[in-house]
């Protein structure tokens, strides 16, 4: 049971539908996540993109627990399962690992801020132990410009040494591609496995052992993130690595969570997927029209979303 198959290629922080009173939407959810697998893209639910701390755990519980039961493959989801809470963390670890999760993506708790790595790996410790499951698979979480409670190399080299199964890898969402890449040369080669935190570094990860990425528009351009992962070591790689890219700076002139809901609710033709929860606000539909024809203008299509969209809104 030690032996747990790794997670690699590239995964979304899935979004979560909401319906006009705010309540997930667990039928839309699971149409979004299988069209996304069936476009070679993992499932890092409750993610940042996901509006994970916008979610209760009950509601993350009850999403996870519709996916599986909808015969989606556990081994290929990630869920986010860091919370402030340490109960909270441990809850939704133990539930992942019961239904079979391919492994965990841990927030460190992020309301403190300037906490030491002491109490940063207390926490990570106190969430494995308690767990305490052998085939649990840890991936950190460093987002500094939104958590501003970084993962620092110490941290990590400690988790490995205390950890060395459950401690599995981590996202680098910081975007510092060198910070990025003093993980990589302190501890791919002993099998840690760091994903990059946007596609726009998934070249220079993968031809510095990394394992993929797992990145915001991984939700709308699923398939062509993939097929850079799929052909790294190729010119055709290096060509998609600057399509991919110039889609991501399209996305990032906009306020990203509703703005990937926007595009799927266009490219689906369905608009009931456009509703976010506050703090968060729609994107008004002058910047919506806007965003789409400059994603037009690219060429850029989203392929088997309006049928996978259309069962669901049956």
């Amino acid at each position: 049971m030690t032996d747990v198959p790794r997670i690699t290629g590239v995964l979304s922080p899935v979004v979560t539908p909401f319906t006009a009173d705010l309540t997930p939407d667990p039928e839309r959810f699971v149409r979004q996540c299988r069209w996304l697998l069936s476009q070679n893209v993992g499932l890092a639910v409750f993610g940042t993109n996901s509006e994970a701390n916008s979610l209760s755990v009950e509601e993350k519980i009850e999403l996870l627990d519709r996916l599986v039961a909808a015969g989606l493959d556990p081994a290929r989801m990630m869920p986010g399962t860091g919370c402030c809470a340490l109960t909270d963390s441990i809850r939704l670890t133990a539930h992942a690992m019961k239904v079979g999760c391919g492994g965990v993506l841990m927030l460190p708790p992020f309301y403190y801020k300037g906490v030491s790595d002491d109490g940063l790996f207390r926490s990570f410790a106190e969430v494995i132990d308690r767990v305490g499951e052998a085939r649990l698979r840890v991936y950190v979480y460093h987002i500094p410009p939104v958590s501003q409670v970084p993962i620092t190399l110490k941290l990590v080299e400690r988790l490995l040494a205390a950890y060395p199964a459950q401690v599995a890898g981590m996202k680098d969402s910081g975007g510092d591609w060198s910070n990025t890449k003093a993980f990589l040369d302190a501890f791919a080669k002993s099998g840690f496995d760091v994903f990059a935190g946007s596609e726009t570094f998934l070249l220079q990860n993968m031809r510095n052992g990394g394992a993929g990425c797992i990145s915001a528009t991984a939700n709308i351009n699923p398939g062509k993130i993939a097929e850079v992962y799929n052909t790294w070591k190729t010119p055709e790689g290096e060509t998609l690595q600057g399509w991919i890219n110039e889609v991501r700076g399209v996305m990032q002139g906009y306020v990203m969570i509703p703005a990937l809901k926007y595009c799927i609710a266009h490219y689906g033709s369905d608009g009931a997927w456009t509703p976010v929860r506050p703090p968060l606000v729609e994107t008004d539909e002058k910047a919506g029209k806007d965003m789409i024809a400059k994603l037009d203008k690219l060429g850029f299509t989203m392929p088997g979303l309006k049928q996978a969209m259309a069962v669901a809104a049956e």
